[in-house]
């Protein structure tokens, strides 16, 4: 059974692909594959939602202590009658809330796509007080779909501690023309592709050892919101003026050569 809520604290890096490869070898004897996807690899897509006057972009952007994000996600090849996240994220200083909830996504689109105000009883969801929460935040923000986000996920969970996470985040891209999930992954990217996206996920502190690892390899705390970013690609020209777009090109992290295994 998926977990549907929880609690967490997250640590955001943007590294290179080089530094990347260096945290693997150098975390391995502490980390083992997600058992999800191949080798804790997999694609995750997600259909965000903002308001026509981009409220949860701002809240995001001039980081709210308290913010929070609608999204509608797959996993890897969804079709139509596939297993489908609806989920609402939030975020208090450093503390993620996650509420979510499993249903087919041809029964998402039927609620998306609902204008007689049904109660989320009537369709199918593996938790209706947490689809009540969804339904409540949608209506009160007036969301509606806006982008689909998708990346290539490595995630790894230690081997003694499975509070904590690690999940890398490559190749994201997006896209507005299509809003369909189940028409895959495509999209233009929206952070050099030679960047990978880091998020450290733990219940209390990061070990000492892994601290360790990222300070000797100049991975430094950086946040880069996947949201803002893409948003920003997208509708940049429908935002006000004098927006300093999120910093994701290759130049604003350490790139020397970093030899892999220390060979």
């Amino acid at each position: 059974m998926a977990i549907e809520i929880f609690r967490r604290k997250e640590q955001k890096y943007l590294i290179s692909t080089d530094q990347y490869k260096e945290l693997i070898f150098q975390i391995s004897p502490y980390m083992r594959p997600d058992k999800f996807g191949i080798d804790g690899r997999y694609t995750v897509t997600s259909l965000y939602f903002d308001s026509s006057d981009h409220k949860i972009y701002f809240e995001t952007k001039n980081k709210l202590k308290f913010r929070q994000k609608l999204r509608l996600r797959i996993y890897d090849d969804t079709d139509i009658d596939g297993t489908a996240f609806f989920e609402v994220k939030q975020k208090h200083k450093k503390v993620v809330n996650k509420r979510r909830m499993l249903l087919p996504l041809r029964e998402a689109y039927r609620y998306l796509n609902d204008t007689t105000n049904n109660a989320v009883e009537q369709y199918e969801s593996s938790n209706p007080q947490v689809f009540r929460e969804i339904d409540y935040f949608r209506k009160h923000y007036q969301l509606r779909p806006e982008m689909i986000v998708s990346y290539d996920r490595h995630a790894l969970h230690c081997t003694y501690d499975p509070n904590l996470r690690i999940t890398f985040d490559l190749n994201l891209r997006c896209r507005n023309d299509d809003l369909l999930l189940e028409n895959g992954s495509s999209g233009e990217h929206f952070i050099d592709p030679n960047l990978v996206v880091l998020e450290v996920k733990v219940d209390d502190s990061v070990p000492l050892w892994l601290t360790r690892i990222l300070q000797s390899l100049n991975c430094e705390q950086r946040g880069a919101s996947k949201f803002c970013t893409s948003l920003e690609m997208l509708r940049g020209n429908q935002l006000p003026n004098g927006i300093v777009p999120e910093p994701v090109q290759l130049s604003g992290v350490q790139n020397e050569k970093i030899l892999i295994g220390g060979i």
